[in-house]
Order: structure tokens, then C-alpha cells, then sequence
């Protein structure tokens, strides 16, 4: 685990939205795109993906088209009903074509802290579950929040870990659909997005 980056997402699926304009940064233009990725399962997860527009190029990037993605996950704050809200987006460092036959991938391992406490529940059907939130460091001393999601025994093991404590996981970053009441007769459609994992370690790099 410690040979890895501290933030690196690969994903390959079929592009599902093509690129709008999203905003610029020091007189450089991103883009924003949606890929969709298969889960083993046969679900989809809609995941979006901002690119510059010196790595766009002149590529045209047209739907249902397959890429492989190499970036990192960022997260963003966005304002919405008056709230802050956290937004999550794969920034793409490389882009390519799929090969033929070349399979879906969603992959992403992150290195960094937990920066709020761990919430362990039960679901009705006696899932065990633990959110957790980690604070990966970025570049210019900023920091990416990125939530995650454990499972079974990794989410029994949560339940011990403190604020601060360092933190390695493996898994896939999902999209999962919800609806939120704004008002009595006012609910809205959301999109949430969070890493699943597979595997963490936690000190040492020593694997749970």
C-alpha cells in the first residue's frame, strides 16, 4: 500500500454525456463528461470526469464511444438550497481509447486521514456498514474529502478508528441515486457519490 499514490482513479466505460463546459482556472477551460462504468453486478454507475481543454485537444469525445480514464478523485463544494454540499469529480490526467474487448474498470486507491468520526449501523437486513470520511492531501496545500463506504468486518473495524488516524483503501467509487425532501411537496432527484471498499490499512500500511 505505501508504494501507491495517495489519490489515483482509473476507470474505462462508455461515455454516457458528452463534454460541457464547466469552468475555467487561470485562463484554462475544463470540461465535464459522464462515463458509465458496469458493476459485476450488471448495474451502471454514472461517474463524471472533468478535463482540461489542453488534454481534450482536438479529441472529440462522442457518446456511447469507450475511454479509460487515469486521474484522481477531487471534491468540490457546491451551494445548493442555500447549503453547502459536497461534489465529487475524476479529474483526468490521461485519457485514451479503449481497446477492443477491453473490459470495464473501476479501481481507486487513496492514502489520507479521517477527518470525522466513523459511523457504524446495521441495515434492516443485518448489513453491517461504516461510513467514513477521509482528507486526502492534494497539491498547494489543499485537501480532497472523499467518503467511503465499509463492509462486513472492515466495518466493524471502523468502529475503533479515531479523527487523525491514518488511512490506505482499495475499492471502486460508485454513484447510488436518492431523493431529498426540500418541502412537503417539493422532492428532488440527487446523485451520490462515494468510495466503495474492498481493502484498507490503517498505521504502517499494515492490511486489515
Amino acid at each position: 500500500m505505501n508504494q501507491l499514490t495517495n489519490n489515483r482513479i482509473v476507470l474505462c466505460g462508455e461515455v454516457a454525456e458528452e463534454p460541457l463546459y464547466s469552468h475555467e482556472v487561470f485562463g484554462e477551460s475544463f470540461f465535464s463528461f459522464v462515463l458509465s462504468v458496469n458493476r459485476l453486478s450488471g448495474q451502471k454507475d454514472r461517474l463524471p470526469v472533468t478535463i482540461s481543454e489542453r488534454l481534450l485537444g482536438d479529441r472529440a469525445i462522442e457518446l456511447e464511444s469507450r475511454l479509460v480514464v487515469d486521474g484522481q478523485l477531487r471534491s468540490y463544494n457546491i451551494l445548493a438550497e442555500n447549503h453547502s454540499r459536497l461534489q465529487l469529480q475524476t479529474f483526468a490526467r490521461e485519457i485514451y481509447s479503449a481497446e477492443e474487448g477491453q473490459e470495464d474498470e473501476n479501481a481507486i486507491v487513496l492514502e489520507g486521514y479521517i477527518c470525522k468520526p466513523p459511523v457504524y449501523r446495521v441495515t434492516p437486513f443485518s448489513r453491517e456498514i461504516a461510513d467514513v470520511l477521509i482528507a486526502v492531501n492534494r497539491a498547494y496545500g489543499k485537501s480532497d474529502y472523499i467518503p467511503c463506504i465499509c463492509w462486513g468486518r472492515n466495518a466493524r473495524y471502523c468502529q475503533q478508528l479515531q479523527v487523525g488516524e491514518h488511512m490506505c483503501v482499495e475499492g471502486r467509487l460508485q454513484s447510488r441515486e436518492y431523493q431529498k425532501k426540500i418541502t412537503e411537496d417539493n422532492i428532488v432527484n440527487r446523485v451520490a457519490y462515494e468510495v466503495s471498499v474492498s481493502k484498507l490499512a490503517v498505521q504502517k500500511g499494515e492490511e486489515i
